[in-house]
């Protein structure tokens, strides 16, 4: 903690310390001299301390200063009062070094004691400093542009870029990212994004999140131009993930994710949903996608970016104003496709996941086995006519049934009945079931 050069009586111990070999050795070479004992050695060991040894033929030479330290089969052990002082010297000088860095330590400490509210405001105004430079470089390296806030309620991005991504691909040398525009307002608060995988929805969805995000936080942004309305939080469910030693699966996170959001949001809010609904089974995850979607645009009414892969979704924008079908193009080639990661208008016409399974490799049996029995799927969804309103809420007739059925139950106490009540109660219930 205290650099060398603040207290010499500190640098003396540490010298003591660092210097203990070359005392060792410079004494070895006088006392050879002094004793004409040529194979005389100063040593060193943890149980015995410093000595100095002489073989038991050169003991007649040992002067008489020399005090016999320990007896050897071979050899002698002695020590000096020199040696003696530099040994009670050099074994203390550590722990006297480290107790006297902590004192001094702790009177720098009372020194600062009165400086210490300057001292915090510096290095906040430091750190303030310090990420607004960051920003600043940031703004001026990568071609960003100031955004303009208002009071109306919008969110409009003119060629927004993730730049992150954008950053990765230059690093690549894998072509240049494809910007894209968004427009969102009071008219258009929902967009329900189609396209396949690896097509680029989540990096449109996340880049708009980043976008916000630095803006609010007063930086410049990835945009050509950006013109934000109030937005008072950003609500995002993305990505796949469990928490299992708390017994939550990744269907379950999803849905307290989901549950959270729908919640908290509000109409000044950015909602991202990406995929909502895909850890259960087809029909299941789409009832749940399409009644989260209805109730964020119906109560909700948050800018809600709703990527998803049901097509049954994209009938949504149909019979509610707000929302809009966008998709990010994509191109096929034979059995290839070539993503452009450009958000165009409508939905997507086909979501081509055997076509990016291929891409990741799969073996070319299993392709083959796919594509024949998705072509059997469609054949046979295309023979069935029959059609299913996601977004229409529950019939009346129903809840009116339900809440009769529930009111004769709660009248009813089984333990008072004789069995002939109890045959008529039975016979009632069934009346008021049969009536929805």
């Amino acid at each position: 903690m205290i650099a060398t050069g603040f207290d010499a009586e500190l640098d003396e111990l540490r010298a003591i310390q660092t210097n203990c070999d070359g005392f060792l050795l410079d004494l070895e070479v006088r006392e050879k001299a002094r004793t004409g004992i040529a194979n005389l050695r100063v040593q060193f060991n943890k149980v015995h301390g410093f000595f100095i040894e002489v073989t038991q033929g050169q003991v007649d030479k040992v002067p008489d200063d020399y005090r016999r330290r320990q007896t050897l089969k071979n050899a002698e052990r002695f020590i000096t009062p020199e040696l003696k002082a530099f040994e009670d010297k050099a074994l203390s000088a550590q722990e006297r070094a480290l107790a006297r860095e902590k004192w001094l330590f702790d009177q720098v400490l009372d020194q600062l004691q009165p400086f210490v509210p300057a001292l915090t405001q510096l290095a906040r105004a430091l750190a303030t400093l310090d990420a607004l430079c960051a920003l600043t470089e940031r703004a001026l390296t990568l071609d960003w542009n100031a955004p303009q806030f208002v009071k109306e309620p919008c969110l409009d991005i003119s060629q927004g870029r993730h730049p992150v991504v954008q950053a990765r691909l230059a690093e690549l040398s894998s072509g240049a990212f494809i910007a894209n525009d968004t427009r969102m307002g009071p008219k258009q608060r929902m967009q329900i994004i189609t396209g396949p995988n690896m097509g680029g929805k989540s990096t449109y969805m996340r880049q708009i999140a980043v976008i916000v995000l630095l803006a609010s936080m007063g930086s410049y942004v990835p945009a050509q131009a950006c013109r934000l309305g109030p937005i008072d939080a950003i609500h995002t469910r993305i990505g796949a993930a469990d928490d299992l030693a708390n017994a939550q699966s990744t269907f379950m996170l999803e849905m307290l994710e989901g549950a959270q959001i729908l919640h908290a949001a509000t109409p000044n809010s950015l909602v991202l949903m990406d995929e909502i609904g895909r850890g259960t089974s087809t029909f299941d995850g789409l009832a749940l996608a399409s009644a989260i979607a209805t109730q964020l645009h119906d109560k909700t009414q948050a800018y809600t970016l709703f990527a998803t892969h049901y097509f049954e979704l994209t009938e949504f924008p149909a019979t509610h104003h707000a929302a809009i079908n966008v998709h990010v193009s994509a191109v096929e080639s034979g059995r290839d496709i070539v993503f452009l990661h450009e958000i165009q208008s409508g939905p997507a016409s086909k979501s081509y996941g055997i076509q990016v399974a291929r891409l990741a490799g799969m073996p070319a049996a299993v392709v083959n086995h796919a594509r024949h029995t998705l072509e059997a799927l469609e054949a046979q969804a295309s023979e069935s006519n029959a059609q299913v309103d996601l977004f229409a809420a529950p019939h009346a007739t129903e809840t009116i049934a339900a809440s009769a059925v529930d009111t004769a139950l709660a009248a009813i106490n089984p333990d008072g009945l004789s069995p002939r009540e109890a045959l008529d109660a039975l016979y009632q219930l069934k009346a008021l079931a049969g009536k929805g």
